[in-house]
């Protein structure tokens, strides 16, 4: 009879064991999409109902908040990579501020700045790590954008479809200035300038680097999502 007890309860222990593999195999992925999910992107600009411009394109122009679809937002993507896999991870902020002067149909001067501590995903966990162990924003509060070199903005349409628009100046993250020139989307949107693009940039050259405690790595080269509504002073 003893034997026919401890057989009994290695069956049972067998099925409980069944049991728990099962449900960690429903429960794991559902944790792993909880923690290694998409994010929150900065898409690019929408031209949908936009208006024929209502302003003179020259003047001081503000960086603004709305509430459309074209309102400024600033973030990132990266890829995590995974051992079995590969993940695309954004974060974006609306915490931006900025200027850019246009006399004559040029850009003479404009500067982009981003709280970094204010960059969030759609996890805060990931959101303290990356700021803490990734982005340091306890030391590197802010991102910034400077233009360096002039641009012609006279041929940018005013009725209400994009254009096409290098940019070129230079990008501060984490203490780290390297220039940049990208060709951006441009809309003249009623009383509103948009300006839109997705910058590749390699990690390394900003200090950015994977952190030892995570199993994912980030690859080498992301994205720098930018969309800014701007509206005169």
């Amino acid at each position: 009879m003893s034997q026919q007890k401890s057989a009994n309860k290695i069956v049972i222990a067998i099925f409980v064991v069944l049991i728990v593999a099962l449900a960690l195999v429903a429960v794991v992925p559902v944790l792993v999409a909880a923690v290694m999910g998409p994010g929150v992107r900065t898409e690019g600009l929408s031209a949908q109902n936009a208006q024929p411009a209502s302003t003179d394109i020259n003047g001081d122009w503000q960086v603004a908040h709305t509430r459309d679809q074209n309102t400024t937002s600033v973030g990132f993507t990266f890829f995590e990579i995974l051992p079995s896999d590969r993940r695309q991870t954004s974060g974006s902020t609306q915490a931006v501020e900025g200027y850019a002067t246009i006399e004559a149909g040029t850009l003479r001067a404009g500067e982009i700045t981003v709280d970094m501590a204010e960059v969030s995903t759609d996890n805060e966990r990931r959101d303290i790590n990356v700021r803490n162990k990734i982005l340091n924003t306890n030391e590197f509060p802010t991102a910034t954008f400077r233009i360096t070199e002039p641009a012609d903005v006279s041929q940018v349409p005013g009725n209400g479809t994009p254009a096409k628009l290098t940019l070129t100046g230079e990008l501060e993250i984490r203490g780290e200035t390297r220039p940049l020139s990208h060709e951006f989307d441009v809309l003249r949107d009623a009383e509103r300038l948009i300006v839109s693009g997705d910058v590749l940039i390699d990690r390394h050259e900003y200090g950015v680097e994977s952190p030892d405690f995570v199993a994912a790595k980030i690859d080498d080269v992301g994205e720098l999502n930018i969309r800014l509504a701007l509206e005169k002073n």
